[in-house]
């Protein structure tokens, strides 16, 4: 079965799905965030085989995420560097990360803290944050369509439930 293509989607998460949503781009950005810039260095720390990464990585410099660079050693050979459009992902690994730390492991399992450079201390719990500053959950948030036409024109879950529940209050 062949995937649905995302890149047109209405909806914001199906379209950044389509850009990182496969799981080794995922790992590769993780790897770049902590410092991994070459091919061998990704290549050994994901033990993927070379023709997947290879692809992964091509996809993820053609989506402006990470970029070809000179070695910073000054060596012939080339890095992988993230973008202004991959560091900005750094907010969500992060919160996969927290996600994954609460709900899939035991507390003696992890073997591992993302602390602040400066202070050594573990960073803070992620948190969606209203204009005035309050913490807000998903109850405290609802879709705002800017455009009525494009709910007409979805055929996303989420969209057609909004569209169908103005409709019935008619």
């Amino acid at each position: 079965m062949k995937r649905k293509n995302l890149e047109e989607d209405d909806c914001p998460i199906a379209r950044s799905l389509s850009s990182i949503g496969e799981w080794w781009s995922l790992l590769i950005l993780r790897d770049a965030f902590l410092g991994k810039r070459r091919f061998g260095e990704f290549e050994k720390s994901l033990g993927l085989a070379k023709n997947i990464l290879s692809a992964r990585l091509q996809k993820l410099v053609a989506e402006g995420i990470l970029e070809i660079v000179p070695a910073s050693d000054g060596s012939a050979y080339q890095e992988y560097s993230l973008t202004t459009k991959g560091r900005d992902l750094f907010p969500i690994l992060v919160s996969l990360r927290q996600w994954g730390e609460k709900y899939l492991f035991d507390k003696k399992e992890l073997g591992q803290v993302l602390v602040d450079e400066r202070n050594q201390k573990p960073i803070q719990k992620i948190e969606i944050k209203s204009q005035d500053g309050r913490s807000l959950a998903s109850k405290d948030v609802r879709l705002l369509f800017l455009d009525q036409s494009a709910v007409k024109r979805s055929t996303s879950p989420v969209k057609r439930a909004v569209s169908s529940s103005k409709k019935s209050k008619r």
